[in-house]
């Protein structure tokens, strides 16, 4: 069997697996990396390349700073403070909304969400809002939230990835001209038509979780956890002036946090989504078996694509 029709049929193994996930996401990307190692389509280099990946890296690096930012509470403070003064039910839509798709374009979609539904939950409880209404717009501002940068979510990466391979310059902001949009126009459109879909349910049964109490933990820890957060951000928006590859950034602000004590070792290491980055690997060397058999035939786009130039970006 020739090393092509091998790769495409590892390629048909991983849309089934995806699209059915039986298999966890993380395992089936595995399962394709070693697969294609161990019938020769792919040597030991180019398996395992992509899990050491520089964007890899960036991801590792984003993961541990965004959970400080978590751990210390700030995130949760941050959520309760916008949403606090909200004086209707559309405005405290659009204003969840907007902190939720603005703080997941640089920290974990899920991770935010996460955090801040028992914030929703209980302003809801107060304000006598159904929390049905309130949650539906939370989840989707998460998902529109995380095309407003590269780090916003891990397949951003993966395009990126693609793109500098081909040669073609990428920024901070790419995702941004299409991504704001659609997350401004999809407040408008909750603050306008959404609001009168949404399910007017009551809730029963258990009540979620309440708000992890942060009194303990101290102020100064909250404040370097969001200075370190902004600083590492506009290191990467300004990465071609300061001369530091924004997976250094990254990596930088980690370290930063846990030698103060921001986060311990074990929370640092406990954030990193293993998931991800076996999905992130698997996918990489998937696409380097696919470029290098020649089974799926380079696009006339990809071959002519210009040659970056410095303002391109």
């Amino acid at each position: 069997m020739s090393p092509s029709t091998i790769t495409l049929l590892f390629l048909a193994f991983a849309i089934v697996s995806f699209v059915l996930e039986k298999i966890p996401l993380g395992l089936t990307a595995t399962i394709v990396a070693i697969g294609l190692n161990l019938t020769g389509v792919l040597s030991n280099s180019d398996t395992f390349a992509g899990y050491v990946n520089s964007n890899v890296i960036l991801c590792v690096g984003m993961f541990v700073v965004g959970q400080a930012l978590f751990e210390t509470g700030m995130a949760n403070k941050i959520g309760g403070l916008v949403t606090k003064f909200a004086k209707s039910e559309r405005m405290l839509i659009v204003a969840v909304m907007t902190i939720v798709g603005i703080m997941s374009g640089f920290l974990s979609n899920t991770g935010t969400a996460a955090v801040l539904i028992p914030v929703v939950c209980g302003i809801a409880d107060e304000s006598g809002y159904s929390r049905s209404r309130l949650l539906m717009p939370l989840v989707f501002a998460a998902a529109l939230g995380g095309n407003l940068s590269i780090i916003g979510a891990p397949g951003n990466l993966m395009g990126v990835n693609a793109l500098q391979e081909m040669g073609i310059a990428t920024s901070f902001f790419m995702y941004a001209p299409v991504g704001v949009p659609m997350l401004v126009l999809g407040i408008v459109f909750y603050a306008v038509i959404g609001y009168k879909l949404l399910p007017d349910g009551t809730h029963g049964g258990e009540a979620p979780e309440a708000p992890k109490d942060y009194s303990d933990v101290p102020a100064w820890k909250q404040i370097v956890s969001l200075v370190v957060l902004v600083v590492v951000i506009l290191a990467m928006i300004f990465e071609k002036k300061i001369g530091i590859k924004i997976q250094v950034s990254a990596c930088i602000g980690a370290i930063i946090l846990v030698l103060t004590g921001v986060i311990s070792e074990k929370e640092a290491l406990k954030s990193i989504d293993l998931k991800v980055v076996l999905l992130f690997g698997g996918s990489l060397a998937l696409a380097k078996a696919l470029e290098t058999t020649g089974a799926l035939p380079m696009p006339s786009w990809a071959r002519w694509a210009p040659t970056p130039t410095p303002w391109s970006c």
